[in-house]
């Protein structure tokens, strides 16, 4: 099989696009790319609301986007081995991007559930607690299984459900617990400017709080400046404040 054919093939599996096009000239035209439905991970701009958007536009979709983009520009020049290649990666890091959105949601999920255990929430509203409960177990299980997709709908009604009656029992006046980063070039996000923003702690000098708190969660734990848009960082209570929840930049926080 001709590498022009197999790189059509890889395509056609992956994205919703029109793979031949009719033309005058005997030849194989592939449209702009499009993500479809099977990646958890859409276009910037047309995610779910509910999703940070710093959770969609992380490291590995990023870097999907520019495969792609690879991958056409060498088709075009007539490439169709390095076509074939990049095609293929873009598609390998579309998926990485995919478990990524999967795991921080699930990881929130988690949280919610043991928050709610910890202030016995099953008693107060057992409805509520089993089915957000239910869906977490289905999302566990489906990333078990490497099934993203899945695992991030059923992490995000998790969520829906759980951040709810969090926000119902400890009332509305609540900083923010935890914060996804966004980007250096556009927001200049790092631990010292998020320590001085005055929802977290209105001081940067205090940015070793939230250090200590993400240490595990950074990809050198020993190199604080290594924090990566869209990881969500928990922000530790250090004054006896009330905070539930991500931030939300529609919202207005109380001054600390």
């Amino acid at each position: 099989m001709s590498r022009k054919i197999l790189f059509v093939l890889v395509i056609s599996i992956f994205f919703t696009v029109s793979v031949f096009a009719h033309s005058p000239e005997p030849e194989i035209r592939i449209p702009a790319f499009r993500f479809v439905p099977y990646f958890a991970v859409t276009v910037p701009g047309e995610e779910d609301a509910f999703i940070p958007h710093g959770i969609h536009n992380n490291e590995f979709f990023l870097e999907s986007l520019r495969l792609n983009k690879l991958a056409m520009e060498t088709f075009e020049f007539g490439d169709y081995d390095a076509s074939t290649g990049f095609a293929e990666e873009a598609v390998r890091f579309a998926q990485l991007s995919d478990e990524y959105v999967a795991v921080q949601l699930i990881d929130e999920a988690r949280r919610l559930i043991n928050w709610a255990d910890t202030n016995n929430i099953a008693s107060l509203y057992p409805n509520e607690y089993t089915e957000g409960k239910s869906y977490y177990d289905t999302a566990v299980i489906a990333h078990s299984n490497e099934n993203w997709v899945e695992a991030t709908d059923s992490a995000i009604k998790s969520i829906e459900i759980l951040a709810a009656l969090e926000i119902e029992s400890s009332g509305s006046s609540q900083l923010p617990r935890q914060y996804t980063v966004r980007t250096w070039e556009r927001e200049r996000d790092c631990l010292w400017n998020i320590a001085g923003y005055p929802w977290v702690y209105g001081d940067p000098y205090m940015w070793p709080e939230l250090y200590e708190a993400n240490k595990s969660k950074i990809p050198d734990p020993n190199n604080p400046d290594l924090i990566e848009p869209g990881m969500i960082i928990d922000i530790p209570s250090i004054r006896g404040e009330v905070r539930q929840g991500m931030w939300d930049s529609n919202r207005t926080y109380p001054n600390q």
